[in-house]
């Protein structure tokens, strides 16, 4: 049975850690990070404006984005609810979070259990709650978003977030919220959705990220990268690694999701959120090794055509050029990142992996193939 329930603080864990140099409200960077400022700002602080409260959902909430979400929204007196399947805790103390905060964060937020495409379900609990605003964090397909909008006809604001992965693949970047989608993408549920939004008139917003890193971050982007600077070994790159791309830190996504809430500028729009720079293939792995405190790595190059690595992914991210346009995030919201890439990495790091925390066990097995091959060609 699904219910709605207040989630009980539960006494922090010992097991947490506290850093010298990093906190919850951003990195304080090891001495080995070269500043560009004189005077340092903490980065990413969750500090936020007041407006009218709102009764929230957030479908999803206690992987990634939406647990710097969730805690934005409360923090600005919101009443927010977590849909969820209730597999994960609803709260967890996050490194350098005081106790106080805590203990604020886990007494007032909610959870409602069920499966999201328990399409019946989704229907009769969400009418019977009502909610002002529903954040969609993890939805995939048009299907599981048409028993939301049934259940609330008098939604105020749906807020979606979707991918830059919906671009069509072309020559000339960055992708602009203009440009040519690919309905055969991977993410061509995401562009349906947004679809039936628009056709069903409802109020939404829908961004659309590049690659996304940070603490909690289950897509081995930095972690990846990281597992191989602490090994010690060298770090294969498709190509030249000329390849050029585009990272967003997860807490300048979560205040981007704040900055549209109730916005009018925002309705029936769409924004490209990331961080402010591109960087090539060589660039974040070198970016990786100076936030970490490692020597800069050694760089293999490889064709990937000449390889066969079954269904083992020997690279994260997609072999081509891949970035954006955030000028209309900036002029539109006035939003801008706050992160730049070494810091934003920091503060993973500091956070994470640093501490001894991954989501994925190192896997080196596509790497020692093309090493292997390597020396074959160099001897």
């Amino acid at each position: 049975m699904a219910s709605l329930v207040v989630v009980q603080h539960k006494q922090p864990s010992s097991a947490v850690l506290q850093s010298s140099f990093s906190d919850f409200n951003g990195a304080r960077l090891a001495a080995s990070v070269q500043y560009k400022r004189k005077i340092w700002q903490p980065k990413g602080a969750l500090c936020v404006t007041a407006s009218s409260a709102k009764k929230i959902l957030i479908m999803g909430g206690t992987r990634f984005i939406g647990v710097f979400l969730s805690r934005l929204l409360v923090k600005e007196g919101h009443q927010v609810t977590l849909f969820t399947r209730g597999k994960a805790p609803i709260t967890q103390q996050l490194p350098g979070e005081s106790d106080t905060d805590f203990s604020d964060f886990s007494s007032k937020i909610l959870h409602l259990k069920g499966d999201r495409k328990d399409f019946e379900f989704v229907k009769s609990s969400l009418s019977a709650e009502g909610f002002d605003v529903v954040y969609d964090i993890n939805g995939r397909e048009a299907v599981e978003v048409e028993p939301i909008l049934d259940a609330l006809p008098n939604l105020e604001q749906y807020i979606y977030c979707s991918s830059a992965g919906v671009y069509l693949k072309t020559d000339y970047l960055p992708h602009f919220e203009v440009d040519a989608v690919d309905p055969k993408s991977r993410h061509k549920g995401k562009l349906e959705t947004e679809s039936l939004l628009e056709s069903r008139g409802v109020n939404y917003t829908s961004l659309r990220p590049v690659y996304i890193y940070g603490p909690l971050n289950y897509n081995p982007v930095e972690e990846w990268f990281f597992h191989r600077l602490k090994a010690g070994r060298p770090i294969p790159i498709p190509s030249s690694g000329m390849q050029v791309t585009q990272l967003g830190h997860v807490k300048d996504l979560a205040k981007a999701f704040i900055q549209v809430l109730g916005n009018e500028k925002a309705s029936k729009q769409i924004f490209n959120i990331s961080g402010e720079k591109y960087v090539t293939f060589d660039g974040l792995a070198k970016a990786c090794a100076k936030a970490a405190g490692f020597p800069e790595p050694e760089i293999i190059h490889y064709n990937a055509k000449e390889f066969d690595f079954g269904k083992k992914k020997p690279f994260p991210f997609r072999d081509q050029h891949f970035f954006t346009s955030i000028e209309k995030a900036k002029s539109v919201l006035g939003w801008k990142p706050e992160f730049d890439l070494v810091e934003g990495l920091a503060d993973s790091y500091n956070l994470d992996f640093g501490r001894g925390t991954f989501r994925k066990e190192a896997d080196f097995e596509t790497d020692d193939i093309i090493l292997g091959k390597s020396l074959v060609l160099q001897s």
